[in-house]
């Protein structure tokens, strides 16, 4: 019975992979006239990292003069994750954050995929933003006119409760005061929570400005007394409204200073020159192979290579659909020197089982059952084998840093994908050739 199914699944992984990959290497003008190849390919666009599509390269010096030595490392660790949100929510995709140590210096390293303009760039992560919650002349009326609230937001005392008191704040969707739309919710820590209580008992139906950098970003009234350290920010809100509003705050929570030592622009010519040059060495690669397999093992060996071709589209394919069925992947130029290492090992698979094959047949079995055997025999090595690789390809990720990262993860799905294709693959194509 599954030897009857097996065909039908490898024809729909066929189909599947041509689908999500064909709209990649379209010209633009037929993804025009086919919409539903350009809906495909913007659904699944193959993500680049910064050395192939071009990008700024930022290092963060983190200034940690008043931060005592046993804090150190945790105020880094949370400065490398309020720097990567304060990415993510501005939108660029695919970036890198990670932390470093020079001798006593500690440093974070970005990388920013696509963002070409580095002023841009130091404006969005390298600003020491500095977020404090103000209280008005406690002689203010709430009643006074919109021009005296504003003067008196400008005049407002800090209260001592600032960013680093300052968990999250994110956009919700909801009811509340009798609004409903986006809010932004507040999640304040423990010291923050008792902070916040003192002042909202204080405060209540007077507004309590919030300030980023020395600039009033939003006053919003309070309405009662909240203990429990959550608040919510109603107002006539648009998305928008409210998502930048929640950056600001979450860019306020950075707990220490940071400043840029240096600055990269890598342009999108040198970017597109490295995937080209990747792209040449993967299809010269593919080519030596097809044609040393044509040549030792004749038919078997077109087999083989078609069994390969199938590899790579498969492989491809889900690079493209990472963060869709999968962790997103991000294609960098390790990624693909571990993909196109991880060709010469899929082939390798297919010798191991050829030349078992070829013992089988000069000892007098039949083709059937010297292909049946050959597969059987030589699985414990082709296992062992892709076994050592799947282990180092694990340790090289999750000890190695992110260039590493990307190089074992695409040698980790090559694998696996070439131990399919070898021994499903191959082994359905060899059963009909020989029938």
């Amino acid at each position: 019975m599954m030897r009857r199914i097996t065909p039908w699944i490898i024809l729909l992984l066929l189909a599947i992979s041509l689908v999500v990959d064909l709209p990649t290497v379209l010209p633009e003008r037929f993804l025009t006239n086919l919409p539903l190849a350009k809906t495909i390919a913007q659904k699944f666009p193959l993500k680049l990292g910064l050395d192939l599509q071009g990008g700024t390269q930022l290092v963060l010096q983190a200034q940690m003069d008043k931060i005592s030595p046993n804090e150190r490392d945790n105020a880094l660790i949370s400065a490398k994750e309020i720097i990567e949100r304060r990415v993510n929510l501005f939108g660029v995709s695919e970036a890198v954050v990670q932390t470093s140590k020079l001798g006593q210096q500690q440093r974070i390293l970005v990388e920013l995929p696509g963002v070409k303009d580095s002023s841009v760039a130091a404006e969005l992560v390298g600003k020491t933003a500095q977020l404090d919650f103000r209280e008005i002349p406690p002689d203010t009326s709430p009643e006074a006119s919109s021009s005296a609230l504003l003067a008196a937001i400008l005049q407002a005392k800090p209260t001592g409760l600032t960013g680093a008191d300052l968990k999250r704040a994110s956009v919700t969707f909801g009811t509340s005061a009798g609004q409903s739309g986006p809010q932004v919710s507040l999640e304040f820590s423990a010291e923050g929570a008792r902070k916040f209580a003192e002042i909202t008992r204080r405060n209540i139906g007077k507004p309590l400005p919030i300030f980023l950098d020395g600039q009033p970003i939003e006053a919003p009234t309070v309405k009662q007394e909240i203990t429990d350290g959550n608040a919510v920010i109603t107002g006539q809100f648009t998305t928008e409204q409210a998502k930048t509003i929640a950056t600001q705050l979450n860019a306020g929570a950075l707990p220490v200073p940071v400043k840029i030592i240096s600055s990269l622009h890598i342009g999108p010519s040198l970017g597109e020159s490295s995937l080209n040059k990747s792209l040449i060495a993967g299809t010269i690669g593919l080519g030596i192979v097809t044609l040393y397999m044509i040549a030792f093992y004749g038919w078997w060996g077109i087999l083989a290579d078609l069994s390969l071709l199938l590899y790579t589209l498969i492989v491809f394919a889900i690079f493209k659909t990472g963060g869709f069925i999968l962790p997103p992947i991000t294609l960098t130029l390790a990624g693909i020197a571990g993909f196109i290492l991880s060709i010469g090992m899929a082939v390798d698979a297919n010798i191991l089982i050829f030349e078992r094959m070829k013992e089988e047949l000069r000892w007098g079995k039949s083709k059937t059952v010297a292909l049946e055997l050959g597969f059987t025999r030589a699985w414990s090595s082709i296992w062992a084998s892709n076994t050592s690789s799947l282990m180092t390809a694990v340790i090289l990720y999750y000890f190695g840093t992110s260039i590493v990262r990307g190089f074992a993860i695409t040698l980790a799905i090559g694998v696996l994908v070439s131990m399919f294709t070898a021994i499903v693959v191959t082994k359905t194509l060899l059963r009909l050739f020989i029938k």
